[in-house]
């Protein structure tokens, strides 16, 4: 396995993120996530995706992290916000989550950021036991999903 930092819009970010796409659709309804995101919100220092690639050099899960600041989404300073977490099927259950997780928290950590946050649904219970197995707490909600009945907003600090 190897991690490796990789622009947002690279030919294999985008070929993960339609399938995590795909996967929010068929749990959720709908499109996927609306949040709007920009390739330039990854670049470091204020952002990282990281693409994770196996023995056979085959993508095989992502993660990022973009600089959020308040705003009327209920951000607040100094925010880093995970961004697209995702294991394919056949990699699931190896720790892949748990090494990107980890990996990004500390980027975020020596970008200054203060807090990470993510936001994840009832219908994604394995992502609420990994972010509470990793010390992240419910938090007040925030972003595009804030008003839905069925999001899960969650914080840790990072300092």
């Amino acid at each position: 396995m190897r991690i490796v930092p990789t622009p947002f819009d690279h030919p294999d970010a985008v070929k993960l993120n339609d399938l995590v796409q795909q996967e929010y659709a068929e749990r959720y309804g709908g499109e996927g996530d609306a949040t709007p995101l920009d390739p330039v919100m990854f670049q470091p220092p204020n952002g990282l995706f990281l693409i994770v690639y196996d023995e056979r050099d085959r993508p095989v899960a992502t993660g990022g992290w973009r600089a959020m600041d308040e705003d009327e989404e209920n951000y607040r300073d100094g925010d880093a916000e995970l961004k697209r977490m995702f294991v394919v099927r056949e990699a699931r259950r190896q720790g892949l989550s748990r090494r990107v997780l980890a990996l990004l928290e500390e980027d975020a950590r020596q970008a200054g950021r203060i807090r990470m946050v993510l936001e994840t649904g009832t219908m994604q219970p394995e992502a609420m036991a990994l972010y509470e197995s990793s010390g992240y707490a419910l938090t007040e909600k925030f972003g595009v999903y804030r008003h839905e009945p069925n999001s899960r907003c969650y914080a840790k600090p990072l300092r």
